[in-house]
């Protein structure tokens, strides 16, 4: 069975502190679907998408189970299992966390356990939580007994695939929890020595894990260049995930030493994406061991008494260090710094050329060399002295200027990137000019005359690839293909409900809260409502306790589905305020995963845009989808009146079940219970 390294002092998206003697594992996040309860500590835990994100990249996290051979034999338990099985390992319950104690195991050994099964109760330095199950199978042993502690990421317990291999697998999984240990690696036949960490403090960064379904990330950008300073909590890139883009932080202070994946190319979660060094001049050492990282050839690494060897009447004369002296931060590149040592000239002291005002080699080369900045000349006259200058910038003698993505892109189609003629800023090469050049995207098209007051609208042409959401949204609604749904509608006059609305506003309280509320009182009456079909023994129902309604959030190239959680159970204004929260977080792409992976229960609003009537693909795992239509004004019968008419508000539900489980009589007294209380029943609702 395969075992996974990692550090439990980890607190945030993929950042490992590595010691010299530190080697790398790959870590593997496993999470299908999380629920916390709380046992007894505190009422509720609320995790921010930090602690959540630790939890999904954390090798241990929420009781992840390592197959035995799936990943080759290159780190091996100490005891090798035969049969067929896989351990439960001491999850991470919080970024603090580094050990726990089993509270209560839920199963015993020999007991049949199924996926999202809760199986154990752990105490963790936060709170009791359960721990689920993520495969179907056997308790075939039990590692560690009620009460006692284990490390993050230890072996717990064993489960076994099969009934019948329950006792083989409990006999060679006796040494699961002693630590693991790797396999003797065979010597290499040419007698090199394997590259391994150099012996200096360093920290490395892993693609982080953004979301329960992320296998692999997209690096969309790096927010800072090799050799800049960077310092805890800080952003340094931005990574594309199957849900969205998000920010990732740093967690430690130093410097960025060197970029393994560059921006528009992809990692697998848990590979080495960049690498950071406490101390500057550790910087070349990194890069030379980074290359052994991606693959690339290792550059020489200049001695560091290349420097001191030169004669002294040949270092040039070092200038006044202004910058220095003033506390302004000295913005060089990488190869600056270098060369600034090499030569020994202050860097503080040279003027820089590049973009922003960012010292490249070629001034380092003009600062050592004793040449002035080109000055302005004297003609201009004082319209050009007034003018801003506009910024520019020469690259150095035989270097491209080119954004990595036109340098990948250039490298794959096998063409020379230094024939490509560049229209970004300051003459770089972008990913569009490679693309002219390889005849993958067309020239724009002069615009046709438009007529007077008209302009023509610039329409799109061409294929489009899905991004990460887009392509999650696309597998999500052919699943829903597989399952036998049927619709039901009724109209329900909204009169009461509206001046409900009206009374509550001013408190904050949303329709979206009041419909939620609606929504979970009348399932309160209906449980089947809250259920799934489970294919379990034939068929059966799967029963949820909490009722959590999910609501579709249309978002910029994809929706998401925040969740409220025990909205039967809480006060009207309380999920008012949490689903403004959750809808601004969904806006902004920092939902966590616990956020949109809970619901039990969905609904769709499109009244908002107008949409009368309409009906909605049920998510997989779920049992019901309710859609919301427009309200609108009609005429009804009524006794009392004049004419014997009257105009009401109307607005138009409509259900859509599973049909395996759910029967038409189930969703038409539904429905019934429903329209009951949002005309009649407004006092539980606005509570």
């Amino acid at each position: 069975s395969v075992a996974w390294q990692t550090s439990p002092s980890i607190s945030g998206s993929g950042c490992h502190t590595v010691s010299p003697s530190h080697f790398h594992h790959k870590t593997i996040a496993c999470l299908r679907s999380f629920r916390f309860r709380i046992r007894s500590k505190v009422e509720m835990v609320r995790f921010s998408p930090l602690v959540v994100l630790l939890a999904l990249r954390e090798t241990a996290a929420f009781g992840v189970v390592q197959q035995n051979s799936v990943y080759g034999s290159s780190v091996k338990s100490a005891t090798q299992l035969f049969a067929e099985g896989s351990k439960i390992l001491m999850p991470a319950l919080s970024s603090t966390m580094k050990e726990g104690k089993v509270v209560t195991w839920l199963k015993n050994e020999g007991d049949e356990i199924e996926a999202g099964e809760a199986i154990m109760v752990v105490e963790s330095d936060k709170a009791d939580m359960d721990v689920e199950a993520f495969e179907d199978g056997y308790l075939a042993k039990i590692i560690v007994g009620e009460g006692e502690m284990a490390p993050v990421g230890e072996a717990v317990a064993l489960i076994a695939s099969s009934q019948a291999d329950i006792e083989a697998v409990a006999a060679g999984g006796g040494g699961a929890a002693a630590a693991p240990v790797a396999e003797a690696a065979p010597a290499p036949s040419g007698g090199a020595p394997a590259v391994g960490p150099p012996d200096v403090e360093f920290s490395q960064i892993d693609m982080p894990a953004l979301s329960s379904t992320m296998k692999e990330g997209k690096v969309v950008s790096w927010l800072k260049a090799e050799g800049d300073p960077i310092s805890s909590g800080e952003a340094i890139m931005v990574v594309e995930s199957d849900k969205a883009d998000m920010d990732v932080e740093a967690f430690e202070d130093g410097f960025l030493a060197a970029i393994i994946t560059e921006e528009g190319d992809s990692g697998a979660v848990g590979a080495p994406v960049a690498l950071i060094a406490a101390e500057e001049k550790d910087i070349p050492v990194l890069k030379a061991y980074a290359a052994t990282l991606s693959g690339a050839p290792a550059p020489a690494v200049p001695p560091a008494a290349a420097a001191a060897a030169a004669p002294a009447a040949a270092a040039p004369k070092k200038i006044t260090t202004s910058k220095a002296a003033s506390g302004q931060r000295v913005v060089a590149s990488p190869l600056a710094k270098k060369k600034a040592e090499e030569l020994g000239v202050d860097i503080a002291s040279v003027t820089g050329t590049g973009p922003d005002g960012r010292i490249t080699a070629s001034d380092v080369e003009a600062a050592a060399s004793g040449a002035a900045p080109a000055a302005k000349p004297a003609s201009a006259g004082k319209a050009a002295a007034a003018a801003p200058a506009k910024a520019s910038w020469t690259p150095a003698a035989g270097v491209v200027a080119a954004t990595p993505m036109a340098r990948a892109a250039a490298k794959k189609a096998k063409i020379d990137i230094a024939t490509i003629q560049g229209t970004g800023q300051f003459g770089r090469v972008t990913l569009d000019d490679v693309k002219l050049a390889t005849g993958q995207k067309e020239p724009e098209k002069k615009k046709r005359a438009a007529s007077a007051g008209d302009e023509t609208p610039d329409l799109p042409d061409g294929f489009v690839p899905f991004k990460g959401m887009q392509k999650a949204v696309s597998n999500n609604m052919v699943a829903t293909l597989t399952v036998p749904a049927f619709r039901v509608s009724t109209d329900i006059i909204m009169d009461n409900f509206e001046a409900l609305y009206q009374k509550l506003k001013p408190a904050g309280v949303s329709v979206s809260a009041l419909l939620a509320k609606a929504v979970a009182l009348a399932i309160e009456r209906h449980p089947i409502m809250n259920s799934a079909y489970s294919d379990k023994d034939g068929g059966g129902f799967m029963y949820k306790k909490d009722i959590n309604i999910a609501m579709a959030v249309a978002i910029e190239g994809g929706l998401m589905t925040p969740n409220l959680m025990y909205v039967n159970e809480r006060p009207v204004k309380e999920l008012a305020e949490e689903w403004a929260e959750l809808v601004q977080k969904t806006k902004s792409g920092s939902l966590s995963p616990a956020e949109y992976t809970s619901g039990t229960f969905t609904i769709s609003n499109m009244g908002m845009f107008g949409v009368t009537e309409f009906g909605s693909l049920l998510p997989v795992g779920q049992g019901g989808i309710l859609a919301i239509g427009a309200t609108q004004d009609v005429i009804v019968p009524d006794s009392a009146a004049v004419l014997g008419m009257k105009k009401a508000r109307k607005m138009t539900v409509t259900l859509t079940a599973d049909h395996r489980h759910i029967y038409g009589s189930d969703a038409a007294f539904f429905l019934k219970t429903l329209k009951s209380t949002m005309e009649n029943e407004l006092d539980k609702v606005g509570k």
